[in-house]
């Protein structure tokens, strides 16, 4: 098993289909550092299926302004919808250091047999960490040193990583949001700045998106409110709006 945190926490991804809960759970490490006084806020997004078809309903995040070139994007949040059906989904901006057994990461691999660590960018005790690969085994490790700036994620890549194998990102709630290949000796700073968009098609959680060729997708802005709501039309094209109190 990799290096594991001494403590564990459960991390939990949710959403609603029809009306019913789905809800998922894994055990992941707890990194090292004071957990947060008081909950962070829910953010919530009712997505509506009134195209014609079967769709997969996602959500995901643009790595522009990331401050790390090579980083993709992830199918972050999924759930399935058939015409007429409406699925919610929930969320908050509490943070983790993700990595995954890859191999080199493009367009269609999924992000698959990963394990996180809690981070915080707010917190310099828990706004970076190293990545390690010792007997056999992939891990998050204590960072060696500081030179992380407040707002930002870092993770060391030891030259321990074999090239071409294993990629470390970032996640949100408990899903990972980007990843970027492991480079052996790479020091990886995140800035994350969230913004979403919904997308329908045919997706599967974590696999890496080419954002490029994804069509019909659209932003949801929370100015001023943490309820969108989403209606995805005939025409396969999203209208957008505050969701109603």
């Amino acid at each position: 098993m990799p290096p594991r945190h001494q403590d564990s926490a459960l991390s939990r991804r949710r959403f609603l289909v029809g009306g019913a809960v789905c809800a998922g759970a894994l055990a992941v490490p707890a990194a090292v550092g004071t957990p947060r006084a008081a909950a962070a806020t829910q953010y919530t997004l009712t997505a509506t299926n009134n195209s014609t078809q079967f769709q997969d309903i996602c959500l995901f995040q643009k790595a522009v302004g990331l401050g790390v070139p090579t980083a993709q994007s992830l199918a972050w949040l999924v759930a399935p919808a058939l015409p007429g059906r409406t699925v919610t989904f929930t969320w908050s901006m509490d943070y983790s250091f993700v990595w995954g057994v890859t191999g080199p990461l493009m367009s269609g691999v999924p992000f698959m047999d990963w394990e996180q660590a809690a981070a915080d960018p707010d917190d310099q005790l828990r706004n970076q960490t190293g990545f390690d690969f010792d007997n056999g085994n992939y891990g998050f490790v204590p960072a060696s040193g500081g030179g992380t700036p407040l707002g930002g994620l870092g993770i060391q890549v030891l030259a321990s990583v074999p090239d071409d194998t294993a990629s470390v990102g970032i996640g949100m709630d408990g899903a990972p949001v980007f990843a970027a290949q492991a480079v052996p000796g790479a020091k990886l700073v995140f800035t994350p700045h969230p913004q979403y968009w919904i997308a329908a098609g045919t997706f599967t959680n974590g696999e890496v998106l080419d954002v490029e060729e994804i069509t019909d997708e659209a932003e949801i802005p929370y100015d001023n409110t943490f309820a969108m709501q989403a209606v995805l039309g005939k025409t396969n094209l999203w209208t957008v709006s505050a969701a109603q109190s």
